[in-house]
């Protein structure tokens, strides 16, 4: 496996993504990750700390030159619990929970993310503006209420397929809403 190809797929998914998903800075990108799908695994059955790496390299060159957080979720062994910084944690009043994740519960990608942040806590849930799937790991819990999907050019790291997804505002309101700033503003009455 080239770890050096997969680090540029995921940047260059990463950037499209946050492009597609208008991110701003200190907005969150959650990211479910199965290495093992990456290597053409079965998921949870191959982990491997040095697809890990080369992913979250990806991820980090992305997030620090464009100014947004990340969320990297665990496994079902934590009930997809998420690693974030613990600034991210205390600005989105995140409640934080009792664990490390290791490659065995959690993965490879979350213990690799707790021991590569700074100040790394795992939260049980997050509201995230954007994220991105590699390898079926079903984050769709960890998105803001309204998710629309959203298909990058590259749909593969490694063997892994990738989905994705932005989020709006809720649409409210009936057949005379307005959701764009430029209609007209007509009276209630």
């Amino acid at each position: 496996m080239d770890l050096s190809a997969i680090e540029k797929q995921v940047s260059e998914i990463v950037a499209e993504v946050a492009d597609l998903a208008e991110l701003k800075t200190g907005q969150v990108m959650v990211i479910g990750c199965s290495t093992s799908e990456v290597l053409g695994e079965h998921i949870g059955k191959a982990g491997s700390q040095d697809v890990a790496q080369a992913i979250y390299r990806g991820i980090q060159s992305v997030s620090r030159q464009r100014g947004f957080a990340v969320a990297f979720q665990c496994c079902e062994h934590l009930n997809r619990a998420l690693v974030v910084e613990r600034d991210v944690a205390w600005r989105y009043g995140l409640e934080e929970v009792s664990v490390i994740p290791v490659p065995t519960a959690g993965g490879s990608m979350a213990a690799h993310a707790f021991t590569k942040f700074i100040d790394a806590v795992v939260v049980e849930e997050i509201r995230a503006h954007a994220g991105i799937d590699i390898g079926h790991t079903l984050i769709g819990m960890h998105l803001k209420h309204v998710a629309v999907p959203v298909r990058p050019t590259q749909r593969l790291v490694g063997q892994a397929h990738v989905t994705a997804a932005r989020t709006r505002p809720k649409l409210i309101g009936g057949p005379r809403a307005v959701y764009e700033k430029s209609a007209p503003n007509e009276s209630c009455t």
